[in-house]
């Protein structure tokens, strides 16, 4: 999820017909921006059905046409969202990977690596090696996924979910913490797109895995 302009260090360059990405890790990964697609059009129409502010989207990026068929969309979204991101948890958890890519991790190391990328210095050769900046914001956004689904829990079966209904404030107020978990999900993705244009090699290992 980040781009650098520095002339990456030859002896540090990914192994050609090296696997950076194994198949599992590509699925999910297409599924997961297939269910935010989903889940974000439709929402956006859901909520411009009862907007809490003073705008709504414009219907052309919205999904479903009308409240109960951006609804029906939101829902295959949900589920998709949620199965595939348990089973992108549960393998990165079983095959070591979450603790290979996404640690040792600290504040310090990503302000490091932070004023690197922005000075163009921060090397991308090897692939298969999450910076520090790449790392705490891959965790943060499994993070906000988690406080999306629970949220949106809430808003499906507010009965239900009675006692995590009241520890978001209400019904309202998890509304309000739904769409800026959305918001910062479509921040996190816009940021994301826009690195991996800056550095096509990530894009072209994400889709064939070398």
């Amino acid at each position: 999820m980040s781009a650098s302009l520095a002339r990456p260090d030859a002896s540090s360059v990914s192994r050609p017909g090296g696997v950076v990405h194994p198949g599992w890790l590509r699925t999910a990964h297409w599924l997961n921006a297939l269910a935010v697609a989903i889940m974000a059009c439709s929402g956006w129409g859901i909520y411009n059905a009862a907007p809490f502010f003073d705008f709504v989207f414009p219907r052309g990026i919205t999904l479903g046409g009308w409240l109960g068929g951006a609804l029906q969309w939101h829902f295959a979204g949900m589920w998709l969202l949620g199965i595939n991101g348990l089973l992108y948890l549960a393998l990165n958890l079983a095959t070591g990977r979450f603790w290979r890519k996404f640690f040792p991790l600290s504040l310090r190391g990503a302000a490091a690596d932070m004023g690197a990328a922005l000075r163009g210095k921060l090397s991308h050769a090897d692939l298969r090696r999450y910076n520090q900046v790449q790392r705490l914001a891959y965790l943060f956004v499994m993070a906000d996924i988690a406080v999306l689904v629970l949220s949106g829990l809430v808003l499906w079966k507010s009965v239900q979910f009675g006692v995590l209904r009241e520890l978001l404030g209400g019904y309202e107020a998890a509304r309000r913490v739904h769409f800026y978990a959305m918001a910062l999900l479509m921040a996190f993705v816009a940021v994301h797109v826009a690195m991996a244009a800056l550095v096509p090699r990530s894009l072209f290992a994400m889709i064939r895995g070398k």
